[in-house]
């Protein structure tokens, strides 16, 4: 891959004393150059962290971006990330990158909601590309892509992770995340 070749990291952090999370979005180069920093917010344990997404990305107005990676497909207790409506909006490959193994998120949405809550966030989980787990320097990622075949995904993955098993534009997202997340708290 060239080394000017971009992708978009999302990742969030939040505070348990606060019901909004902070959304962090990093352009880094498979040469992991960072390239730029975006935030928007979701609700905590809402359904809103997809349109905070496509907000922040097209807030960016970047179009250099061929990639859209997501640190979470669940991010803010719940707030159930749609990847194929991120693609279409947006017009890139989308590939949530998760770093732990699971049985899957049902019982644990069936656990926390019931209702119209729990309908809506079942759909948009059902409606996910399977996830599948991929070897990345001695690390396992998970991996669901919108947009790209597997091994093309693989190959994204693969090139904009140079150690460890987490790719770059999601690491540096979840930094920014959560020193925003500081910042915020210090001025309360």
């Amino acid at each position: 891959m060239k080394p000017g070749v971009r992708a978009l990291g999302i990742a969030e952090s939040y505070r348990t004393d606060r019901n909004r999370s902070t959304l962090a979005g990093a352009i880094v180069r498979a040469d992991r150059v960072c390239d730029g920093l975006a935030y928007s917010a979701c609700s905590v344990g809402g359904t809103d962290a997809t349109d905070a997404v496509i907000e922040l990305i097209d807030e960016l107005n970047r179009p250099d971006v061929r990639y859209v990676l997501l640190g979470a497909i669940a991010p803010a207790w719940f707030n159930v990330l749609d990847p194929s409506r991120i693609h279409e909006a947006v017009d890139r490959p989308v590939l949530a990158v998760t770093f732990e193994g699971s049985a899957g998120l049902e019982s644990s949405l069936r656990d926390a909601f019931s209702g119209p809550e729990l309908t809506a966030r079942l759909a948009i989980y059902r409606s996910l590309p399977g996830r599948r787990r991929l070897s990345v320097n001695d690390e396992t990622v998970y991996v669901r892509a919108v947009g790209l075949e597997p091994a093309e995904a693989n190959e994204i993955v693969r090139a904009f992770t140079p150690e460890g098993g987490r790719p770059e534009p999601i690491r540096v997202a979840r930094l920014a995340a959560r020193a925003a997340d500081v910042y915020a708290g210090s001025d309360s």
